[in-house]
C-alpha cells in the first residue's frame, strides 16, 4: 500500500473518515486518530435511553455528484428516508413560513408593518449603508433595516455571541448569496411555472433512518474492513516536523495504550486549525502562533426534551427570533425520522449557542433541562408539566467564528503551512476554519486524498467559495441530490469547482399558544 508510512488522519468526522476511505480506495495506507470515543464529529448521532439526537440537524442533499455516490456506497438505499423539508421562524408569537410566503407574512405582520418594511427596503436601495463589510450592513442593504432587525439580527447575534456589526460579511455572502427582498417577494408571488430561471430551496431531502451518525459509524467500519485503522479515545498531542526537509514526519498520540509516536508521510488534519498549529513541534513562529490563538469558535449545546407526540410539529426545526428567550432554534427529532423517537413521544431539541467558558456551558444538566422546559412553555409550544425527561448534549467548537480578524489569521496560517509543512493538509469545517456543510467538508477530503495519492494539485481552499449553494433546487436538469444545515432566511450557500489547481503558495417558518400540528 502507498508510501512507506502512509497517512495519519486527525479526527474521525465527515472530513477525516472521507479522507481515509478515499485513500484506501487508492490503495494508500491510513491511520485515523479520534480524541472522542465516538466517530462523526458534529455529524454524530447521540443516543440516550433509546432516544437519538442529531446535533444541529443534517439534511442530506448535495449538488456534488461524487458526494451523493459516496453516501450510497456507504449506506444501502433502504437505510435512507426521503423527508419533507420544512422550517419556520418564530417571531412576535407567530410562525412565519420559510422560505417567504407573501400571504403568510402579510397576515402575521399586518398591512401597516408590511408597508413600513417595504419603505425601509426602498430607503436602503436609494441610500445603501456605506459600510457593507460586516453582516449588519450587508444584509440591511438587501432587505432594509426593519426586516433585518426582525429576521436577521436577533438570531444571528444568538448564534455568534457578538454584535452583528462585528460579524464579517463573508459569512452573510456565503449563507445568503444572491438573495434580496425583491427576489424573495418575486419568488413567493410568481407561479412556479413562470419561474424556470429562478432557483428555490429544496422541498425534500434524504436522511439516514437512524440519524447522520449512522453514516459515519458505517464508514468507520468500512475503513477498518479495508485495512485502515480508526482509533477512538486517542488524542494527537504533537505533530512533529523536520524544518530542514520542510515536512511533517510523525505525530505523537495518547490513548488507552499510553503515549506513542506514529511516523507519517502525510498528515491530514480536521482538528481545529488553531490546535493544529499549537501542536506543531518544533513550534511555529510567534506570528503564526498568535494568529492561531486569535481564532475564535462558538460552541453548541442541545437540551433534548421528551414530550407527548401531540406536541410534535411538522418542521425539522423552528428558528426562535425572540430576544426574551435564550434558545436559538428548536428541532423536532420525530420530523427528521420516526426511528429517532419512540413510545408515542417525540423529542424536541432546544439549541443554545454558547462559549465553553460561559455560565450556560458550565450549568449542571438538571438546571439546563429545567430552564429549557420553562422556555418551551413560555413560547407556548407545550403545556406546563408535559415534559417527561431531558438530556443535555454539549458540542465544543461547533462553529468557526467569522470575526473581523479571522481571515487575516487564516491567511497567515495557510501561507506558513504551505511553505513549511506542505504535507500537512487541513480539511473540513474546523480544520480550515470555514463554515462548511457536511458535503463541502467531504469534498475537501476527497480532493485532498487525490492530491496525496495521485499527485494532483486541487485547490482545496476553493471549496464552498465560488458557485451556487447545493440546497437550491435548480431547473437546469443537473439531477444532483444533497446535504445541508439550514439557516434562517438564507437560501444560498455556495459550492465548488472541482478541478481548480494551486499556485506555488497553495492558494488559488400560527399564534404562539396554539399547538402545532
Amino acid at each position: 500500500m502507498g508510501e512507506e508510512h502512509g497517512t495519519v488522519v486527525i479526527g474521525a468526522g465527515p472530513a477525516g473518515l472521507t479522507t481515509a476511505y478515499e485513500l484506501l480506495r487508492r490503495d494508500s495506507a491510513v491511520r485515523v486518530f479520534e480524541a472522542d470515543e465516538v466517530v462523526g464529529g458534529i455529524s454524530r448521532t447521540v443516543e440516550r435511553d433509546g432516544w437519538r439526537f442529531d446535533i444541529g440537524g443534517h439534511r442530506f442533499f448535495t449538488k456534488v455528484a461524487r458526494v451523493e455516490e459516496f453516501w450510497h456506497e456507504i449506506l444501502p438505499d433502504e437505510d435512507f428516508l426521503l423527508r419533507p423539508r420544512m422550517s419556520r421562524i418564530y417571531y412576535r408569537g407567530a410562525l412565519f413560513d420559510y422560505p417567504l410566503s407573501a400571504a403568510n407574512a402579510l397576515r402575521n405582520l399586518g398591512v401597516r408593518e408590511a408597508v413600513l418594511c417595504m419603505g425601509s427596503y426602498a430607503r436602503a436601495r436609494l441610500r445603501p449603508p456605506k459600510d457593507q463589510s460586516h453582516f449588519e450592513g450587508w444584509v440591511s442593504a438587501r432587505f432594509g433595516w426593519r426586516l433585518y432587525s426582525m429576521f436577521f439580527k436577533t438570531y444571528t447575534e444568538k448564534v455568534w455571541g457578538m454584535p452583528a456589526d462585528r460579524l464579517q460579511a463573508d459569512w452573510a455572502a456565503q449563507r445568503i448569496k444572491n438573495l434580496s427582498l425583491a427576489k424573495a417577494v418575486r419568488n413567493a408571488v410568481l407561479p412556479r411555472r413562470n419561474r424556470k430561471d429562478v432557483t428555490s430551496l429544496i422541498e425534500e431531502f434524504q436522511y439516514p433512518k437512524l440519524g447522520p451518525g449512522m453514516m459515519w459509524e458505517r464508514c468507520a467500519e468500512e475503513v477498518r474492513r479495508r485495512g485502515g485503522r480508526v482509533d477512538t479515545g486517542t488524542w494527537v498531542t504533537a505533530v512533529h516536523r523536520d524544518p530542514e526537509r520542510r515536512r511533517a514526519v510523525a505525530v505523537t498520540v495518547n490513548g488507552a495504550g499510553g503515549q506513542r509516536t506514529e511516523p507519517a508521510e502525510h498528515v491530514v488534519s480536521s482538528m481545529p486549525i488553531s490546535e493544529l498549529v499549537a501542536a506543531l513541534r518544533p513550534a511555529a513562529p510567534p506570528e503564526v502562533l498568535a494568529a492561531a490563538a486569535d481564532l475564535r469558535y462558538r460552541d453548541f449545546l442541545t437540551v433534548a426534551l421528551v414530550v407527548p407526540e401531540e406536541f410534535s410539529f411538522p418542521d425539522n426545526w423552528i428558528y426562535v427570533h425572540d430576544p426574551a428567550v435564550r434558545v436559538g432554534r428548536i428541532q423536532n427529532f420525530g420530523s427528521w425520522s420516526p426511528h429517532l423517537v419512540k413510545d408515542g413521544r417525540t423529542c424536541l431539541g432546544l439549541e443554545y449557542f454558547v462559549f465553553e467558558d460561559d455560565e450556560t456551558w458550565r450549568t449542571p444538566d438538571a438546571e439546563l433541562v429545567a430552564a429549557a422546559t420553562a422556555e418551551l412553555e413560555r413560547l407556548g409550544l407545550v403545556r406546563p408539566g408535559v415534559v417527561e425527561a431531558g438530556y443535555v448534549v454539549r458540542m465544543p467548537k461547533a462553529y468557526p467564528v467569522y470575526d473581523e480578524r479571522y481571515q487575516h489569521n487564516v491567511d497567515v496560517i495557510r501561507d506558513w503551512l504551505a511553505r513549511e509543512v506542505p504535507n500537512v493538509h487541513p480539511v473540513g469545517r474546523n480544520g480550515m476554519h470555514r463554515y462548511n456543510n457536511q458535503d463541502h467538508s467531504m469534498l475537501t477530503a476527497m480532493l485532498t486524498a487525490e492530491n496525496i495519492a495521485c499527485g494532483t494539485r486541487h485547490d482545496v481552499w476553493s471549496v464552498n467559495v465560488e458557485q451556487d449553494y447545493h440546497e437550491e433546487s435548480s431547473h437546469d436538469g443537473d439531477g444532483h441530490r444533497g446535504t445541508g444545515r439550514d439557516a434562517p432566511v438564507v437560501p444560498a450557500r455556495p459550492v465548488v469547482p472541482v478541478g481548480t489547481t494551486l499556485d506555488g503558495a497553495g492558494r488559488p417558518e400560527r399564534p404562539a399558544h396554539v399547538r402545532l400540528g
